[in-house]
């Protein structure tokens, strides 16, 4: 990967690395917790994107990524007292890190030869699925499964991002767009608590007996 791609992968990673190691701190893990937390939750959706595509794992190929996720566990781990509430601080960092893996994801699965809608799934996919692996192993309740608004603003992202390139817009001003749509969309959710109407169980209808 070269240029705008690559910064916003490394950005997505670092990001991603940093909630892990604040659930880490959470959890009052040692250094190595705290490493396997930065890597797992930096790295799981991007390796998650890479296996379906058949592609190179990207982390294997380029060790910088996995150099980011340890240097952040390491300055989490000297800095995370600091910060008094750190779920907060966790909420806005993930949000930053989805929107960025949202437009990842797509572009990667576009460049594959994905259709539109499946490269949006893919950037669903890169962006929460490295969480996902954060909160079950730490036994959070997974913020994918929460009532705000989560996977639908990474969508929303994602195809901000795709539509804006069908409609000729070039390739960093259609990433920007994505990003700032999907994290907009997010902080709704944390902000204001938008979420999507939800199921609402209804009494059963008896029926004749013949």
């Amino acid at each position: 990967m070269a240029g705008w791609v690559a910064w916003l992968d490394l950005l997505g990673v670092a990001v991603f690395a940093a909630t892990g190691a604040l659930v880490a701190s959470r959890k009052q893990m040692d250094l190595v917790g705290f490493g396997l937390m930065a890597s797992a939750t930096g790295i799981g959706g991007g390796t998650l994107r890479d296996v379906l595509l058949e592609r190179p794992v990207f982390w294997i190929a380029d060790g910088r990524y996995l150099a980011v996720c340890l240097g952040i566990a390491v300055l989490i781990y000297l800095t995370a007292h600091i910060v008094q509430r750190r779920f907060v601080v966790l909420l806005w960092a993930d949000a930053i890190g989805i929107s960025a893996y949202a437009v990842m994801g797509a572009e990667l699965g576009l460049r594959a030869g994905a259709a539109p809608p499946v490269a949006v799934v893919l950037g669903v996919m890169t962006a929460t699925f490295g969480g996902l692996i954060r909160d079950v192993l730490c036994q959070e309740t997974p913020l994918i499964l929460r009532r705000e608004i989560y996977a639908t603003a990474v969508a929303a992202g994602a195809g901000a991002y795709v539509i804006a390139l069908s409609l000729g817009a070039e390739k960093p001003l259609a990433a920007i767009l994505g990003f700032a749509i999907g994290f907009a969309v997010r902080a709704g959710g944390i902000g204001f608590g938008w979420s999507l109407p939800t199921y609402r169980p209804r009494p059963g209808r008896d029926y004749p007996v013949e």
